[in-house]
């Protein structure tokens, strides 16, 4: 338990617990060697009083008038001496001082805390052989009980003073001394989220500079291999799109001939089969099978690389692929708002935003489950921000990413963009931010 406090309690509490045990160990202290020093400080009183009491009694031995010389002794005591006279006859002692139950604002408690010991001391005395009276030592121990009190607060005040002090040096030192653990705990955070640009303040000790020295310059570290990854990245993408480019062409301009060829010398043996009134069966079937490749060969074409976006523009191209979708899942209502600022973005952002929505809409179609659908672009100052978002069943908890969004997840860090999946509201939502800014293809330039 003790390791999840915070610093400052475990700096604070064992401070506070010894000073509450210092002031304990006062008290202990008061207690035991009080008591004593009070019966040492009146023992020559006792001493004194015994003394009295041996000489009052020789002169009454040898007085004519002892009750006489008895009394004239006792009016001379008065009632400010510590000996008193106590008669047997009365049976009862002289009035006790009333200074212990509140001596100069001596409160009740710390005289019980000293335990007064049992300073009294009496001594008889006889006249013609009988008992009369006793000499009692009866000291006045305000002062003393006074002393001990300003003694007392004394060390409280300086206990508390100390704990003050202590406390406050305690204070401003945790605070020089978290204060930049702080900021360096805050700004390896930002290190974690990929913030590299927000420098951790380099202060406090010396042993806490170094680690924010060489948490900055991690982060510098860390700033440059993501740039020299987000380089490669786009690198990869731009080199893997030129080779899609190249592929498609040749598909285009060798397979697509062929395809034609076949398809027309089919056609033309099949209008020779009905001059001669024997159509075939195998005809109609080469000619099935060559409209099918024919538009296997488009959507090759298409997953490789729409070439019609540097024809039509990314927002016709978008819409034209909205269509297509529609025609394929009927049974999904879908919508769109789909900027027309669109067209003006080309190259390899223009096709990172077409490759996003049409892998996310395939895997709306092929895994989602659902009903509707909605796709929207918006441009706003120097972002782009693509959503798609269906009523589907969701995304595996342990799959959030499959192979094509992960392929996507790539060409938009390639672009130092970003690529989102949730799920809020019984919906999910694909979102992907991308900078607009100028793009550099490193392969061509």
């Amino acid at each position: 338990m003790w390791h999840r406090l915070s610093f400052r309690t475990q700096l604070f509490l064992p401070l506070g617990m010894s000073f509450v045990a210092a002031l304990a160990m006062g008290g202990v202290l008061l207690q035991t060697f009080a008591a004593g020093q009070l019966a040492d400080e009146n023992e020559p009183g006792r001493r004194s009083t015994q003394a009295v009491a041996v000489a009052l009694n020789s002169t009454l031995s040898v007085s004519d008038n002892p009750r006489k010389m008895l009394d004239a002794f006792v009016s001379s005591l008065g009632t400010a001496s510590d000996i008193q006279f106590r008669p047997v006859e009365a049976g009862a002692s002289p009035p006790v001082r009333n200074g212990l139950q509140d001596v100069h604002g001596v409160p009740q408690w710390f005289v019980d805390l000293i335990a007064i010991p049992d300073i009294d001391a009496a001594s008889p005395v006889i006249i013609d052989g009988r008992h009369i009276g006793d000499i009692v030592f009866m000291p006045d121990l305000s002062a003393d009980l006074f002393e001990k009190w300003i003694g007392f607060l004394a060390l409280t005040s300086l206990v508390a003073v100390l704990m003050v002090l202590t406390g406050t040096i305690a204070h401003l030192f945790a605070g020089s001394a978290l204060r930049p653990l702080q900021n360096l705990g805050a700004g390896l955070t930002r290190i974690r989220s990929g913030d590299y640009a927000t420098p951790i303040p380099v202060s406090g000790p010396p042993e806490i500079r170094q680690s924010c020295e060489e948490a900055n310059a991690l982060a510098a570290t860390l700033a440059q291999l993501s740039q020299d990854n987000r380089d490669l990245l786009h690198r990869l993408v731009s080199l893997q799109d030129n080779e899609r480019r190249d592929l498609a062409r040749e598909l285009h301009d060798e397979l697509g001939p062929l395809l034609f060829s076949i398809r027309a010398g089919t056609i033309a043996l099949s209008e020779a089969s009905l001059q001669t009134g024997n159509p075939g069966n195998s005809v109609q079937e080469v000619m099935r099978s060559v409209e099918a490749l024919q538009q296997t060969n488009r959507r090759i074409l298409d997953r490789l690389r729409p070439l019609y976006i540097e024809e039509l523009g990314l927002e016709a191209s978008v819409q034209t692929l909205l269509r297509n979708f529609r025609r394929q899942a009927p049974h999904i209502g879908l919508t769109a708002t789909i900027d027309p600022d669109l067209n003006g973005i080309d190259g390899p952002l223009a096709q990172t935003v077409y490759r996003v929505i049409q892998e996310t809409l395939t895997n709306v179609l092929r895994h989602a489950g659902a009903r509707n659908a909605h796709v929207e672009t918006a441009i706003a100052g120097d972002m782009l921000a693509v959503e798609v978002s269906d009523d589907g069943s969701g995304f595996p908890a342990d799959n959030v990413f499959g192979r094509g969004l992960t392929g996507m997840h790539e060409r938009v860090r390639a672009l130092s963009g970003s690529l989102s999946l949730l799920r809020a509201d019984d919906r999910t939502y694909v979102r992907c931010r991308l900078p607009l800014g100028e793009i550099r293809d490193p392969v061509s330039g």
